[in-house]
């Protein structure tokens, strides 16, 4: 403390790169700051701060991280915890730039593994950021001094001690948390894709806010009985809800009756979510992914002959390649770069899928001959995808009834509550005069397996390294630009970092050599992140690691696929 209030004594009003010699360890008595980067001056990003307390001092029962699912929940609740403190207790912006700015990589809706917060026996560690006050680009040493001796000691006092939290919320985050991991291992063993509980609340606030409506202007959600089941959660017990089997599932309904609501929530079942949140028992196969068109995307040497073949003029679609992909293809290549890394469950909308893809009816069948139309539409493939990979999917389809006669199940929504027609649509579609032919061939094929060329992804732009993201859909990587805008299930700008320092992480490893499959070197990543924590994939774990959340592999390889440099190796 006397060695940090000397240095800023002697620094007061010099040029700002006199911070530089803030750089160190200081002893604040129940905690220790880390100073591990000073910003070059007020405008540029913050400085990265540490904090750590002794495990004795912070007094967290080991019980409460003794497995890895409690670690990243109690991990998480600190996080947030931090983030309130600090909102509370500074006094905000202090000068040019980001002055007096304290921040902290904090999670929305769903509860992940991130570097900010590091829990074990021996102590409790935050990462934050700082920006160290001055005016113009002259040091305002007194106000530094405050914010690293007042303000940075209340928001730790408030945050980073277990006794400053009510144990019974700290309980209850926790093992909200491990029930739904517990859920969601229980719904292979029941044979279902995804479950709802009775009474979850779906509906967001808007389109840029991920909180829940508030009850009085939602009808919570309610089962129909011929799906309702109880699945036993290890602390709230049993739970009631709708669970969906394998297979194939319709939902349907009128504009604005809740289908696209209901499916948002499904895709977003694969994480967890905070209590309160209205979803924390939608829970869903990890393993699902989103699917939709994108058009304008890049494809490289995939093999989307199942649905696209004998294209004008030859194009080869066993390996297919384009810089401008259509609505088709690009919608067959996310199908087929999704089964790549196993998924079990895919999620479609009419609404964001091309409609030549989804669907030939029987008018535009006589119209256009077969042998005219390279597209086999995902309703001749659906079964296919089932029976013989065991890919279920999930669609939500309002204007195709033809849908009907492929569907396992069909859930029409009606004002937000589902109800279960799917007796009603085999009666309908079985004393239809007029169908439809299929146009699939018996079987679907073998997913063919694709090996990254390594010299294709580089991430220096001349000789410095240039990795950056910005927000949920933008990675800068050396040269190229990937467009993430379209992959819909990342929930957080802290998994698009993640995301671009996991692909080079897997080139600095070797585990891109030319030889493994994108699966393959996911998997080599993801094993490494599981036994070391996600901080492995930072160039500074051992300091601070940045702001990093942990993505799914699925998201990883639509990054990797969109990287328009890549080559591909066909297995």
């Amino acid at each position: 403390m006397q060695n940090l209030k000397k240095i800023l004594n002697e620094i007061d009003r010099r040029g700002y790169k006199a911070y530089k010699q803030l750089r160190g360890a200081y002893d604040l008595g129940r905690f220790t700051l880390f100073i591990d980067h000073v910003q070059g001056d007020p405008f540029a990003a913050p400085s990265k701060l540490r904090a750590r307390v002794p495990q004795p001092e912070a007094g967290f029962d080991q019980q409460l991280f003794s497995t890895r699912s409690r670690k990243i929940a109690l991990q998480d609740y600190i996080t947030r915890a931090f983030d309130r403190a600090m909102k509370k207790g500074t006094g905000g912006k202090k000068g040019s730039g980001k002055s007096g700015i304290i921040a902290i990589d904090c999670g929305r809706q769903q509860i992940l593994e991130r570097t900010s917060c590091k829990i074990q026996k021996e102590f409790v560690e935050i990462c934050f950021y700082a920006g160290l006050p001055a005016r113009g680009r002259r040091i305002l040493g007194h106000q530094a001094l405050r914010m690293l001796t007042e303000e940075i000691p209340g928001i730790v006092r408030s945050s980073m001690f277990c006794a400053a939290h009510p144990q019974k919320e700290v309980q209850q985050f926790i093992q909200v948390n491990e029930d739904q991991d517990h859920l969601r291992k229980a719904l292979q063993k029941k044979g279902l894709v995804a479950f709802i509980a009775n009474q979850s609340i779906l509906p967001r606030r808007s389109g840029v806010s991920d909180r829940p409506l508030a009850s009085s202007e939602t009808v919570p959600f309610q089962s129909p009985p011929e799906l309702e089941i109880s699945l036993h959660a290890p602390h709230a017990g049993t739970i009631r809800g709708m669970g969906i089997p394998r297979g194939i599932t319709l939902i349907i309904g009128g504009g604005f009756h809740g289908k696209t609501t209901l499916l948002s929530a499904i895709e977003q079942g694969a994480y967890n979510h905070i209590p309160n949140d209205g979803r924390e028992y939608v829970i869903t196969d990890p393993n699902a992914v989103k699917i939709r068109a994108e058009e304008g995307r890049n494809i490289q040497k995939t093999d989307i002959s199942p649905f696209i073949n004998n294209l004008p003029f030859g194009k080869n679609t066993i390996k297919f390649s384009t810089a401008n992909a259509s609505g088709s293809t690009s919608q067959a290549a996310n199908i087929i770069e999704a089964l790549e890394c196993q998924a079990n469950l895919l999620l479609l909308d009419e609404d964001t899928s091309a409609t030549n893809f989804l669907i030939r009816d029987e008018i535009m069948q006589k119209i256009v001959s077969k042998d005219k139309e390279p597209i086999t539409p995902f309703i001749d493939q659906v079964n296919n995808l089932y029976n013989q990979l065991g890919t279920s999917t999930i669609m939500v389809m309002g204007g195709a009834g033809d849908y009907f006669e492929v569907a396992d199940q069909v859930i029409l929504m009606d004002a937000y509550l589902p109800v279960v027609v799917t007796s009603k649509a085999r009666q309908l579609i079985s004393q239809r005069k007029d169908a439809r032919k299929k146009e699939a061939p018996p079987s679907f094929g073998r997913i063919t397996e694709r090996i990254p060329r390594p010299e294709s992804i580089n991430p220096y732009k001349g000789r410095k390294k240039k990795i950056k993201s910005r927000g949920l859909d933008t990675i800068t990587f050396g040269f190229e630009h990937i467009d993430l805008s379209a992959v819909e299930q990342i929930v957080d700008s802290s998994q698009v970092n993640a995301i671009s320092q996991i692909i080079d992480y897997a080139l600095q490893k070797k585990y891109i050599d030319g030889q493994n499959t994108i699966g393959r070197f996911l998997d080599m990543v993801f094993d490494d992140i599981q036994k070391n924590g996600l901080s492995v994939i930072s160039a500074y774990s051992n300091q601070h690691p940045g702001s990093y959340a942990l993505p799914r592999k699925f998201e990883v390889a639509a990054a990797l696929n969109r990287l328009r440099s890549l080559k591909i190796i066909q297995k």
